[in-house]
């Protein structure tokens, strides 16, 4: 078979090209817009639900190990108990709480929540937020509560809150991921309890614990009723790296990520005197639409306040009753009262006393993850790490063949994909080219993002930059995935890819995620995944917590069958 020769393409602008003119960041104005259809919306959630936990570095997950509680004091109110409680959520990593438990005996419904950045954490007591009378309130009408620490507060201590870079990018490590880690396994502990009952389990917390709730809620099927306290808006998308992961945004909004819930009871509370102020208007009706496809617009409901940013009386108080009637309707409504705040240091679980003996260090706990990372991923089939790895690239939001630049010489199938390290122009002059050509064989060279003619001004300067937008590496698999695809649809025959230097990568990557059987001979040993040569070289967050260069010969090796065949 032989194909006509095109000499002549029109080149598309480089600058025009949407991930160089279109980088959001937290404070970019996000909207949302539901599908037509339940089955669409089943469809975006379930990819949804992926990206979430691809970007939390929990797909594929930590193994769940049994779960140690250490029980270090209880004081008893009336009608209730404060216990100091820490869980053991990963091996020898522990997270720091305060259980909250009616003194009625029963199993009643329970609650689980994380605390914002108020400056005490899950022991702060002041006018704008108060987690002690949030637990004695609810425990004092029959709801069982864990207020737990975010990183880096109180007694969680063995990992600080901010900490990022391309070392832990690679692997999927964040803040944000342990924290939501931390919250399942919290869950995992209430549901334990002998006096909780896990079908009433939900959650609640404001700022960036009203980010750890809904991102809980969307991944988690065990909460039953959920109440994000002025944190879901289309204004602002969370500030702290505890709220942003690599990959998490790309390509949707916390209002999105919220509207995951549906058809669980929701309540969104929010505030004029912060990014929640247009809820009632705009981000409520919106995610209302999605409870509509379900037949249930009433679960989602809306309270705002004339307030600042806040978890304050009246807020709490909308919380408790919508908890109530959504999961002890048989209880009288309450007002919050007033009682007993202990002080801090008898709330604190390792006040005066050490770690549980085995408590790893920081980088200890980074050891542990890599080597928990790497066994899951060998555990994927192909399959599998093929679809990891298109979550990492973001393989659904790849251009078109059209939209970039290249050119296309016709002859002998199979076509073959040439990519050079500086683009088109290079690769042309290669005497791989002059080979190919000279062997009639059909051949397409490009410039994959930022090479060549589409090198173009891209501003990567906001910290949270990768939460919404793929590094440049990912955008060149993504090019050069797209080349694959739309050769094997044109000459409806496998394709060939080549490459030199650093574009080695990109084509081992690229026949690993693209949508269409394609052969690249290589082999581990040529490919050195040290993590600073990785981040100089080949810098694709989550690239190594998704099986690295293992999973990708495997995946590809898989198209490559197909190939032969």
């Amino acid at each position: 078979m032989r194909f006509l020769l095109i000499l002549a393409l029109a080149l598309p602008a480089a600058g025009a090209d949407r991930r160089n003119t279109e980088t959001p960041d937290t404070d970019t104005r996000q909207s949302f817009a539901a599908p037509d259809s339940l089955d669409a919306w089943k469809a975006r959630r379930l990819a949804l639900r992926q990206q979430i936990r691809a970007a939390a570095g929990l797909w594929p997950a930590p193994p769940k190990h049994p779960l140690t509680v250490l029980f270090t004091g209880r004081v008893e109110r009336e009608g209730y108990t404060v216990e100091k409680v820490a869980i053991e959520t990963l091996p020898g990593f522990w997270l720091g709480g305060n259980l909250y438990r009616p003194k009625e005996p029963g199993r009643h419904p329970a609650v689980l929540h994380p605390h914002g950045h108020w400056p005490y954490g899950r022991l702060e007591n002041s006018a704008l937020c108060s987690t002690p009378l949030l637990g004695a309130n609810f425990a004092r009408n029959v709801f069982v509560v864990f207020a737990y620490d975010m990183l880096g507060y109180n007694d969680t201590v063995q990992a600080p809150h901010d900490f990022t870079g391309p070392e832990y990018q690679l692997w999927n490590f964040t803040p944000l991921g342990l924290q939501l880690w931390n919250s399942i396994r919290a869950a995992d502990f209430l549901e334990s309890l002998p006096d909780v009952d896990p079908k009433r389990l939900a959650m609640t917390g404001a700022s960036g614990g009203g980010t750890q709730t809904f991102l809980m809620a969307a991944v988690d099927d065990r909460l039953a009723a959920a109440a994000p306290v002025n944190m879901v808006s289309g204004l602002m998308q969370g500030g702290c790296v505890c709220e942003n992961a690599p990959g998490l945004r790309i390509g949707t909004n916390n209002i999105e990520i919220a509207a995951l819930f549906a058809p669980r009871p929701m309540l969104l509370v929010s505030a004029t005197g912060d990014w929640t102020r247009e809820v009632p208007k705009v981000e409520f009706p919106a995610m209302r639409k999605v409870w509509e496809l379900f037949g249930r617009p009433g679960d989602l409901e809306v309270v705002q306040f004339d307030a600042p940013h806040n978890y304050h009386k009246e807020s709490r108080e909308a919380v408790y009753e919508f908890f109530r009637r959504r999961l002890a309707p048989e209880r009288p409504a309450w007002r919050e009262r007033n009682t007993a705040v202990e002080k801090l240091q008898d709330m604190l679980v390792f006040h005066g006393r050490r770690l549980p003996e085995g408590s790893l260090s920081f980088e200890d706990l980074f050891a542990q993850w890599k080597r928990s990372s790497r066994a899951a991923a060998r555990r994927m089939s192909a399959a599998e790490a093929r679809e990891r790895l298109r979550v990492a690239f973001s393989w659904e939001r790849r251009p078109k063949l059209e939209e970039l630049p290249s050119r296309w010489f016709g002859g002998r199938a199979p076509a073959v994909l040439l990519l050079d390290p500086d683009g088109m122009a290079a690769a042309e002059k290669s005497e791989e080219f002059r080979a190919l050509r000279a062997a009639g064989r059909a051949v397409l060279v490009m410039d994959v993002f930022q090479t060549g003619s589409a090198t173009a001004p891209r501003n990567r300067s906001h910290r949270h930059f990768l939460t919404f937008n793929v590094s440049d590496d990912a955008g060149r698999v993504q090019d050069a995935a797209a080349a694959i695809e739309e050769l094997a649809r044109r000459t409806k025959q496998p394709v060939e890819v080549r490459a030199s230097g650093r574009a080695r990568w990109w084509a081992l990557f690229a026949a690993a995620i693209a949508g269409a059987p394609a052969r690249f001979d290589a082999g581990a040993e040529e490919f050195d995944e040290d993590e600073a040569r990785l981040a100089r070289e080949f810098f694709v967050p989550g690239l190594l917590h998704a099986g690295g260069v293992e999973s990708a010969l495997r995946a590809a090796g898989a198209s490559a069958a197909q190939f032969r065949k």
